[in-house]
């Protein structure tokens, strides 16, 4: 099986690096080539162009930033056009869910299958290929696709085309209120006096614990807020989270609120910073 890979970013290397570490041959591309070339030591063939990348490719997986990223890349004719029929286009990147039907509609026309498939797990789950992958698609396709998604995580069949994106929607829901409320959490025990660390270590195996809390709640501790999931990509996912709920007359008025506290956080310049910087956020309130 030849697989091209489009986006070698953050979590893109390390998931092509599973494959090809898992015996995939395996072709990349990415519009700064420099990131890309990372991963001739473990066997890549690195592709210049797009349509490089997906001609002879069985599968063609893309891991863009947003949806401009993923409209520059599947609107173009280098793509469209160069792919075989019956190959496999598989987006892992965090879009719009309209943007997924909008895509599997014009691959379909060409007898080219489609799934849509985020992760959640960070640059950790990348990694340790531990990401959990919400596919939407149809079964037959997500079958052919199942080993090779296994070996960059735990892929689940949600539903047909964008169920995979609605899911990540909700996803993020989830982990963009937990960071909020691990941030007033440990805001809250240092303002108090009481050790914040202690406080994870209290809550471990309680109800309120959770990877957010054991991971997030220490890098906010240690004000360390290199990024692993960056401040830009969460807002992206709450503009997308409530522009979905609106598309069906959904009011998400906790969503909401996180959203302006991220929109807030990029525009004090913290985009580049990972998304546990939204303890800045509270700090800053705090300081009023």
């Amino acid at each position: 099986m030849q697989i091209g890979f489009i986006g070698i970013g953050l979590m893109g290397f390390p998931m092509a690096k599973n494959l090809l570490k898992s015996g995939y041959n395996l072709k990349a591309f990415n519009r700064s080539q420099d990131k890309a070339e990372r991963l001739k030591e473990f066997g890549a063939a690195i592709s210049t162009s797009i349509k490089e990348v997906v001609t002879n490719s069985d599968v063609i997986i893309t891991m863009l930033t947003d949806d401009t990223a993923v409209d520059k890349v599947m609107a173009s004719e280098e793509f469209v056009e160069n792919i075989k029929t019956n190959a496999t286009v598989i987006d892992m990147s965090s879009v719009n869910p309209v943007l997924t039907i909008k895509y599997s509609k014009i691959l379909k026309d060409k007898n080219i299958n489609y799934l849509d498939a985020p992760v959640s797990g960070g640059t950790i789950g990348a990694e340790d290929a531990t990401l959990a992958i919400m596919v939407g698609g149809d079964e037959e396709t997500f079958k052919n696709c199942y080993e090779l998604l296994k070996k960059m995580g735990n892929p689940t069949l949600v539903g047909p085309v964008s169920s995979g994106q609605i899911s990540k929607l909700a996803n993020q829901i989830i982990v963009g209120v937990t960071i909020g409320a691990v941030a007033e959490a440990v805001t809250l025990c240092e303002k108090s006096g009481t050790n914040p660390s202690k406080m994870i270590e209290a809550l471990s195996g309680g109800w309120a614990d959770s990877k957010i809390l054991q991971t997030h709640g220490k890098r906010m501790i240690n004000k360390d807020f290199s990024p692993k999931g960056k401040t830009t990509t969460q807002l992206k996912d709450m503009t997308n989270i409530i522009n979905a709920g609106k598309a069906v007359d959904t009011h998400l008025p906790i969503s909401s609120l996180i959203k302006e506290m991220y929109k807030d956080l990029v525009a004090d310049g913290h985009g580049n910073t990972d998304h546990s910087s939204l303890y800045n956020a509270i700090e800053k309130i705090n300081k009023k």
